[in-house]
């Protein structure tokens, strides 16, 4: 990629120039650009915000493509499968060049059937499993209560998937963003994008403005944290400057057709789905749980320090990322109905973010609509899943632009 650095677009003196201009520092955005800059790019991330502070830092890092298997949806669970194969090299690979953790675990997934209902829905969604060969497993009561000794007393079963996995999403975001300034990305935060930079109708770079710009989500006045929320983005006094590159990547998840620095019919279909998670934690440190556990209405997952994010509502609320009462009890309820001593935990922090959803369920990945523009967006619930394949996706659609 670094033969196109003597193109007419970096001629021009005007402003910071790249081969990519990566729009988004969530883990989507950072995992495209630390893989474009190993293959010789010279790269910047623009983030509004600081870097994982939309989806990827209200997310649970549940690696699960087996447990969360949708009827209907073949060509999703095709992806998810093959990123989940990438993610043990990925996350060792990030780790060895960031030098940070990223609480990558394979715990393995217990869904669990809290009633008769639950159970023959399970059990359909096993038969489904088992015809695609899938590694899952149905156990009666007593070999699940073997494997998670704090279950509930009274369910009718489960299924245990032992390749699952999960990573801690926080912890990912920053050993990407270690990662990538290791390969020389420029990653600006505080930096809102306002305007497209275009030549005739290739789009060739934006215009931002910086300041301090930064998303505000926690909002519930627990562990002395008693400001109150306000949605959107706050900005100190601002400066104006243009970054110009050969390749734009849109990766700001659900805020992608809010883009009006983009012409109308280049914005992708994509909607805000809220989703309100919890994140509780054991008063002796200890892990709270062995293994992934669900519901058909809740997830757990537990984190070797001590906490268990427990997740998460679904909700169709456009930009709100409001945390309600109703959406803290519909969780802490189901989690007591799962796992018991939940009741005995300490309540730490409870979040609202916004998934990228499309109409379809599948990812925008690709050219975008006019030149100069690829699509890295679109996850929906399974962006910290999806990140090593969206980011090697990526890197072939760029590459093969600029042969």
């Amino acid at each position: 990629m670094s033969e196109k650095r003597g193109s007419a677009v970096d001629d021009m003196d005007v402003g910071d120039v790249f081969d990519v201009v990566v729009v988004g520092g969530g883990i989507i955005g950072l995992s495209c650009a630390w893989r474009l800059a190993q293959r010789g790019a010279r790269v910047a991330v623009v983030e509004r915000g600081e870097p994982g502070c939309g989806a990827s830092g209200v997310a649970a890092g549940m690696l699960a493509p087996v447990g969360e298997l949708t009827f209907g949806e073949p060509e999703l669970l095709e992806l998810t499968l093959a990123a989940a194969r990438l993610y043990p090299e990925f996350v060792a690979e990030v780790e060895e060049a960031s030098g940070e953790a990223t609480g990558y675990e394979q715990l393995g997934a217990l869904h669990v059937a809290l009633d008769r209902d639950e159970a023959a829905q399970l059990r359909r969604v096993h038969d489904l499993q088992r015809s695609l060969e899938l590694e899952a497993e149905w156990l009666p009561p007593r070999q699940c209560r073997d494997l998670e000794p704090g279950l509930t007393p009274s369910f009718h079963g489960g299924v245990f998937a032992a390749g699952e996995a999960a990573v801690d999403p926080r912890a990912l975001t920053r050993a990407l963003v270690a990662a990538a300034r290791a390969e020389g990305v420029e990653v600006m935060t505080g930096t809102e994008v306002v305007e497209g930079i275009f030549e005739s109708d290739r789009l060739t770079g934006v215009r931002t403005r910086s300041g301090v710009f930064h998303e505000r989500h926690r909002v519930v006045p627990l562990s002395g944290n008693t400001g109150q929320k306000n949605h959107g983005i706050d900005s100190s006094p601002t400066a104006d400057d243009s970054v110009r590159a050969e390749t734009v990547v849109l990766a700001n998840g659900a805020w992608s057709s809010a883009t009006p620095w983009l012409p109308e019919h280049a914005r992708p279909p994509v909607r805000p789905v809220k989703g309100q998670v919890l994140e509780l934690r054991r008063r002796d440190g200890e892990p709270p749980a062995r293994h992934i556990l669900a519901s058909e209405r809740v997830y757990l997952v537990p984190r070797s320090d001590g906490r268990l994010i427990v997740g998460a509502t679904v909700e169709e609320m456009g930009y709100d990322t409001t945390v309600t009462a109703g959406g803290v009890h519909e969780l802490l309820r189901e989690a007591y109905r799962l796992l018991p001593d939940v009741a005995e935990m300490e309540l730490v922090d409870a979040i609202a973010g916004l998934r990228p959803g499309t109409p379809n369920n599948l990812p925008l990945v690709g050219p975008g609509a006019i030149d100069g523009l690829v699509l890295a967006t679109g996850h929906f619930r399974n962006g910290i899943l999806l990140a090593p394949l969206a980011a090697q996706s990526i890197v072939d659609v760029v590459e093969g632009a600029v042969r």
